[in-house]
């Protein structure tokens, strides 16, 4: 795949993912754990959803030079590759996730803090019981989203933070 093709497609991806969470955040702030069985600090859970959907968004329309710059590195395939691996690995690995939540069966009694960390939109298994195609073609993949921004942001500080080897 060519420099320009993996740049375009990453950046498409940080956009969506980037506006999975903005979106995911959204019910948090209207509901504010109002008539949910589960007492949570949502605030704080709102918070780090929007601020995880702003740098996604914020890193995929910045110049391609001030990444470079802040990464220390020139070459495309470091710099919107290595980043792309960290949001497709935490993006695959909460859609499985998301899917043993969601058709786990209720008498397994899963942690409700716990669920609500690791999928977002957990409170619409407790609300109402979603269809199986709503879970596999719209629950999952936004809890990959969300994940996914947070793969990203985790990959760009990786990159920004990782000491390179002397040579």
């Amino acid at each position: 795949m060519s420099a320009s093709a993996i740049r375009t497609a990453s950046r498409i991806l940080f956009v969506l993912c980037g506006l999975i969470s903005l979106f995911t955040s959204v019910p948090y702030l209207m509901l504010q754990g109002s008539g949910l069985p589960a007492q949570y600090e949502w605030v704080i859970f709102v918070a780090f959803l929007t601020l995880l959907g702003f740098s996604s968004v914020t890193v995929a329309l910045l110049p391609r030079s001030w990444i470079a710059k802040m990464c220390r590195k020139d070459r495309d395939d470091e710099l919107f590759l290595a980043p792309l691996k960290w949001l497709g690995g935490f993006a695959a690995i909460s859609y499985l996730v998301a899917l043993v939540a969601y058709l786990a069966p209720h008498s397994w009694d899963l942690n409700t803090q716990l669920m609500f960390s690791l999928c977002p939109l957990y409170f619409i298994k407790m609300t109402f019981d979603p269809s199986l195609v709503a879970t596999f073609l719209l629950l999952a993949p936004m809890n990959a989203g969300v994940y996914g921004a947070l793969g990203l942001c985790l990959g760009y500080a990786w990159l920004a933070f990782h000491k390179r080897p002397s040579r």
